[in-house]
């Protein structure tokens, strides 16, 4: 009987202490589940920070919290403040000695970033958190909210986000009568003609710019000339430091657009990946499409 007794004491004290532990609130400052489907637990706020994102480390410093970094990959070039900050290499080729030797507390990458160069780094104690790499605009708006939550810095990203809907609602509300077809030149010339295809963030830059892209029906970016010559697209947007070989190319002379000096250049990194910069492209787009005295060469917005 006394043994049944102490059998009885010690379940009952068992359960009270799951009981007491199941209870106990998760401290930790960041738990979520990050594009690979791991469950990544950030135990404090995060004060060193490496982005292998140009769009993160964009977001980082619109939300003021640039001051947190501490290393980014050498595709991050924007804002100018990045020129301070030490490069740890290129996505597929991170330098992960350099990298630790930064003493981070957290590293923020996208899906770009090669699994073994991750297991390295979690390797060394060190929380790895990938933001999905969303191929539309609304992914902006997911990974501006994501940031707000691991940097801490919610307040300033609901206020960003709310920021550029009021401005794409406003393009909407002023869109040209008359729709204009837009082609984007992502790539011309013997290796081939490349714009954006209906599935691609660039897309919807495009259209919520107000035109039509002509690539819209495309299910890869590669583009032929009898489609190109077929659409015959009213403007013709490509990168500033493409735009005259492309004028002076044969067959694109014979675009109506390059005939008629409807071609205008555009900053490269305000549509070649997703980034906050892609709101500029909209606003751009939008202007020229609207604006019936724009001449040859366009008129470059500055950011």
């Amino acid at each position: 009987m006394k043994k049944l007794f102490i059998t009885l004491i010690s379940v009952l004290l068992l359960v009270s202490c799951q009981q007491q532990n199941s209870s106990v609130p998760d401290s930790s400052f960041y738990t979520g589940e990050d594009a690979y489907g791991r469950t990544v637990v950030i135990k404090e706020e995060p004060q060193r920070i490496i982005s292998l994102s140009s769009s993160i480390t964009e977001i980082a410093f619109l939300l003021n919290a640039g001051d947190k970094l501490v290393g980014v990959s050498d595709f991050c070039e924007y804002p100018p403040e990045v020129e301070k900050i030490p490069k740890v290499g290129k996505l597929l080729n991170i330098n992960v000695e350099t990298l630790l030797a930064l003493h981070p507390d957290l590293v923020l990458i996208t899906s770009h970033v090669t699994k073994e160069d991750v297991a390295k780094i979690e390797n060394a104690g060190i929380p790895v958190f990938s933001v999905k790499a969303e191929d539309n605009i609304e992914g902006l708006f997911y990974t501006i909210d994501k940031m707000g939550e691991i940097l801490n810095r919610q307040k300033e990203a609901d206020a960003l986000a709310a920021d550029y809907h009021r401005k794409i609602d406003s393009l909407q509300q002023n869109r040209p009568e008359a729709t204009k077809s837009v082609y984007y030149v992502v790539g011309f010339g013997k290796t081939g003609d490349f714009t954006a295809p209906g599935n691609s963030y660039i897309h919807d830059i495009i259209t919520l710019a107000g035109g039509r892209n002509i690539g819209e029906d495309l299910d890869t970016w590669s583009v032929n000339r009898e489609h190109l010559f077929k659409q015959d697209p009213d403007l013709i947007f490509i990168r500033e430091e493409d735009l005259e070989t492309f004028c002076q190319t044969y067959p694109y002379t014979l675009l109506t657009a390059v005939k008629e000096h409807r071609v205008y250049p555009i900053n490269t990194g305000w549509i070649d990946t997703p980034s906050p910069r892609n709101m500029l492209a909209i606003e751009y787009i939008h202007k020229v499409i609207g604006d019936s005295a724009s001449v040859a060469g366009g008129m470059v917005m500055k950011p």
